[in-house]
């Protein structure tokens, strides 16, 4: 059965058909995708949002879509991800997020950020959890902080990006267990 997460202010939870589109228009946002290679095509958008709904049922969890409480409004994706790129540190857990602008500096991908985390540790028994992003990127990176998590003090070029792109180096975040994370 697939996990669903509730905050006081958030919904994490499985991916409906009707998060599609506003999942596309995210997808395209050039300030959300600044730290990526490029925007998704429709096609991309909707085969990634695919891929993410098959995972949670497959596995119960996964990059949950995020909603606003009451409201219902769909604000992005947070959640836990096995990368499948060839990355130095694999096999691994990482935490990631990703949201339309209008709900950036509210708080919101921290607080949701916090519930995986705590799912991840807590029904996963998870020893370690990472997050990574292009060094460029500050306003995760500032997330990742928020979290407790800790960088390594090197960096790695992402396979999946270009050699010689400005997003090509990547610093890695990883945090462990501190007991029980939720109350």
């Amino acid at each position: 059965m697939p996990a669903t997460i509730q905050t006081q202010r958030l919904h994490l939870r499985q991916w409906k058909p009707e998060d599609r589109e506003p999942f596309a228009a995210l997808n395209v946002d050039p300030e959300v995708m600044r730290y990526f290679p490029s925007p998704l095509t429709r096609a991309q958008s909707d085969a990634m949002a695919d891929k993410c709904e098959a995972l949670i049922q497959e596995q119960g969890w996964g990059f949950w879509a995020l909603e606003s409480r009451p409201a219902g409004r769909f604000l992005g994706f947070v959640g836990l991800n096995r990368p499948q790129a060839d990355l130095p540190f694999n096999p691994c857990v990482e935490i990631g997020w990703r949201l339309v602008r209008s709900a950036w500096g509210q708080g919101y991908a921290t607080e949701a950020a916090r519930a995986a985390l705590a799912f991840g540790f807590d029904e996963l028994n998870l020893p370690e959890i990472v997050s990574f992003t292009a060094v460029l990127n500050t306003r995760s990176e500032a997330v990742m902080k928020r979290l407790g998590m800790v960088r390594d003090r090197t960096t790695f070029g992402h396979p999946a990006v270009p050699v010689g792109s400005p997003l090509r180096e990547h610093c890695l975040y990883r945090t462990v267990p501190t007991g029980k994370m939720r109350p």
